[in-house]
């Protein structure tokens, strides 16, 4: 089915699954050579695995097997599949297949909810009569909705063709002295997220950025500052062109008051520091029919506090996050939010940062 719809298909087997269906099924399908074995004398001069790995743009496992979904969650590469999988940096999607007792055991459930928080997708497995004779969940979705997920993953939705997506990331700095400065960890990771998502999803973006720990993709407008008041001039300029604007960024609240123009050499250190623009909440005073998203880092109070936040900046969207949970906040890949509108509230599991962009441009875009 992929094949008819062009797709260029290569395909991994297990010695297990040979046992199936015969290589030589694949290959006639395919119209290439079916990859068992890591080192097959008849291999091209390059690392197989790895060649692959870069080649493909989406990884299907289908069926996949709660020994293989095991290995991939514990990092086991012992075999061609599993070695290819650890090398790739592409979508992978699973399509698990197994007895019903096995698909409700802790392990899998454990080890899917590792693979998921890593970004992985799963297709949910269908209930019946399975191979062993069991009746329960566990058996192969269907071949069409298996495609139709694939096509959904690498063809995403273009609903932001013509806006323009103004992003802010990473973190601002506030000098001490010519050496010294304040700041804090943001790593800019959730922004390049948002940013990749509004990308391909066709919109133009302004990626206003602070100190990031992350490469920001090329095709976005990227304007670099380093303080908060540079950035807030940035967006004050930058905004006018925006449809959305999304306050990914985590500016310095407070600056130095007693900047000194050489460095420091005293022993002892008193800085006084005074409150920084509130970007957010300029830009709330002018958006006029702009969405405005804004983020809230709380550590306490969460709920109340983003709420808060929410009407003091005239904001659409909050994405509000306890920083103190374990997989949650700065320089984490996943993260654990609550969507927060002035109408509801959605509260997320544990989740990587790509596919939470996902849902917050999905959110955004149907605020109103």
């Amino acid at each position: 089915m992929l094949k008819k719809k062009g797709a260029c298909i290569h395909v991994v087997m297990t010695h297990n699954a040979t046992n199936f269906v015969s290589p030589l099924t694949f290959e006639t399908l395919s119209g290439n050579k079916v990859i068992i074995e890591n080192f097959d004398p008849d291999r091209e001069w390059e690392v197989e695995h790895i060649s692959l790995a870069k080649k493909c743009d989406l990884f299907l496992i289908a069926p996949c097997t709660a020994n293989v979904i095991g290995k991939l969650a514990s990092g086991i590469a012992d075999d061609f599949l599993t070695t290819c999988l650890m090398a790739a940096t592409s979508h992978v999607v699973i399509a698990p297949a197994m007895n019903v007792n096995m698909y409700e055991s802790a392990a899998y459930k454990n080890n899917e909810r590792i693979l998921k928080e890593r970004g992985f997708y799963f297709i949910e497995p269908e209930s019946g009569i399975l191979a062993c004779g069991d009746i329960g969940k566990g058996r192969l979705a269907q071949p069409e909705i298996i495609v139709e997920k694939v096509i959904e993953i690498l063809l995403p939705k273009r609903d932001l063709k013509g806006k323009t997506v103004l992003v802010t990331l990473g973190s601002t700095r506030e000098a001490i002295d010519p050496v010294r400065f304040i700041t804090n960890s943001s790593s800019g990771k959730m922004g390049v997220a948002l940013i990749r998502a509004a990308l391909n999803r066709g919109a133009d973006v302004i990626a206003i950025s602070g100190f990031v720990s992350v490469d920001i993709p090329s095709e976005a407008h990227v304007i670099s500052v380093i303080t908060t008041e540079d950035m807030h001039k940035a967006v004050m300029l930058q905004m006018k062109k925006a449809d959305y604007i999304v306050m990914a960024a985590a500016p310095s609240d407070y600056k130095v008051n007693n900047y000194s123009n050489v460095k420091i050499k005293s022993k002892e250190l008193d800085l006084r520091l005074v409150k920084n623009v509130d970007i957010a909440g300029e830009v709330g005073k002018v958006k006029a029919e702009k969405i405005l998203v804004i983020f809230a880092a709380e550590t306490n109070d969460l709920i109340e506090n983003a709420k808060a936040k929410l009407k003091a900046k005239n904001a659409d969207l909050v994405v509000a996050n306890d920083i103190t949970q374990i997989g949650a906040g700065f320089n984490s890949d996943t993260n654990i939010v609550k969507l927060i509108t002035k109408n509801e509230m959605t509260s997320l599991d544990k989740m990587d940062k790509t596919l939470l962009a996902d849902i917050i441009l999905d959110k955004m875009q149907n605020v109103r």
